[in-house]
């Protein structure tokens, strides 16, 4: 098998819709988003334990001046805990050309499944 970075790696809203081009689907959010109904958001996996922490996430708050911070303590927590779903996610994406990770947040360019993205395409996903 291939690096785990060879697939296309995408990030999307769940309340937008799904689609074939979307590949596969993984939400990466610790709670089910608001409103959602589980056979609307076409997901094939909830790896909730890639999210970051509560206390992360409530301190980040969506502040951009915060975006480098956030992103640096959400990988290092990532690192620290190697949490069952990074294995989940590396097979994902050695087993699919499209994986798009799904996100609940307002903010499209600085949340989880974006530094995510950028995690895995740095390819310190694979250095592990």
């Amino acid at each position: 098998m291939g690096r785990a970075s060879e697939a296309s790696v995408r990030i999307k809203r769940i309340y937008e819709p799904a689609s074939p081009a979307d590949g596969t689907r993984i939400l990466v959010d610790r709670v089910w988003p608001r409103g959602m109904r589980k056979d609307s958001a076409a997901l094939d996996h909830w790896l909730r334990d890639l999210a970051p922490s509560t206390e992360l996430r409530k301190w980040f708050g969506h502040d951009p001046e915060r975006w480098p911070t956030f992103r640096q303590r959400y990988l290092e927590e990532l690192q620290a805990r190697q949490p069952a779903g990074l294995d989940e996610l590396r097979a994902c994406l050695r087993q699919s050309d499209v994986v798009t990770l799904v996100f609940a947040s307002r903010e499209e360019e600085l949340n989880n499944a974006a530094a995510l993205k950028q995690f895995i395409e740095s390819g310190e996903l694979d250095a592990q």
